[in-house]
């Protein structure tokens, strides 16, 4: 192991160990407060161009499996957490953790304090940052964070989406041969899924649900996602800021009132402004498979992933 450093844009420089890629990389950092799930977070497209510090204590005890990735690859830019675990116990598992970051050449930082660093994005917003094992002088470190590009005004939708359209045909798989998970008799709905960044467990649900679906480039023209007859449109996740998506949201705006319409993330901002509404960033986004939310209908509260 190595010394490594995150420095954050207001001056703040934390240390750590490094066990990852030997190399410095920089983006938006940010902290998801998930208990488990690792390897998808790692893989989510909607995490690119982003340092994410982990919450959890302890993270890699189960080691990563080929089927739960949400995409090709890796798109976070670099890994914070309090521990990293040696050992990895899961008789699902094809590679451990720090392996498969250390291929994908990821920078991984261990041993820092994760809950002041949060407390501290908590109470200041989150902030641009430097992960590095390269460099040491903690001047040096906070100039380069200062000096990145904001996220803000980025098309990062068009940078992580497919480049050719594909059908998607693969149900969710069960975890073991006990779980009663009976793939759909019939796929009767054909939904044209927007790719901005699109996780694979989400096309496993649509199919899951008896939809056939074609993935489309996020710039597919209305007449072209019309001429394939869909029963609805679905407009995913992806990284970054939804305002400066102005081809796409004209794209969108051209299907309303032709077909459903139903977006999740930043596919649902994207459907909020191609109906006239507008979107601000939060202070710190909600990253996490635990935050409450209230069901107007019910007036009960639930547990929703973000």
């Amino acid at each position: 192991m190595q010394s490594a450093w995150l420095a954050l844009e207001d001056g703040t420089v934390f240390e750590g160990r490094s066990f990852g890629a030997p190399v410095e990389r920089s983006g938006e950092v940010v902290f998801n407060t998930s208990l488990t799930g690792y390897q998808e977070i790692f893989t989510d497209p909607s995490y690119s161009g982003q340092i994410v510090i982990l919450t959890n204590p302890q993270i890699g005890n189960y080691g990563t499996a080929g089927s739960d990735s949400e995409a090709a690859k890796p798109y976070i830019e670099g890994l914070v957490v309090r521990d990293f675990s040696s050992l990895t116990s899961n008789w699902r598992s094809d590679t451990e953790a720090r392996d498969f970051l250390s291929k994908n050449n990821i920078p991984v930082v261990s041993d820092l304090d994760t809950r002041a660093l949060v407390r501290h994005l908590r109470s200041r917003g989150v902030m641009r940052g430097v992960l590095s094992t390269l460099e040491s002088d903690p001047e040096k470190l906070v100039a380069k964070a200062r000096a990145i590009p904001s996220m803000a005004g980025l098309d990062l939708a068009t940078r992580v989406s497919t480049s050719e359209s594909y059908q998607w045909d693969q149900p969710i798989t069960p975890c073991s041969p006990s779980e009663l998970l009976k793939p759909p008799a019939e796929l009767k709905h054909h939904v044209v899924a927007f790719d901005y960044g699109i996780k694979r467990n989400i096309l496993r649900r649509l199919v899951h649900s008896g939809c056939k679906v074609t993935v489309v480039p996020a710039l597919t023209s209305a007449e072209d996602v019309l001429a394939l007859k869909p029963d609805g449109v679905f407009l995913s996740n992806g990284p970054g800021d939804p305002e400066p998506l102005t081809r796409q949201i004209e794209i969108i705006q051209k299907l309303i009132g032709k077909t459903p319409i139903f977006g999740i993330c930043l596919g649902q901002q994207v459907l909020g402004l191609a109906m006239g509404g507008s979107t601000y960033k939060l202070k710190f986004g909600h990253r996490g498979g635990n935050h409450p939310v209230r069901n107007e209908r019910t007036k009960r509260v639930e547990i929703t992933a973000q």
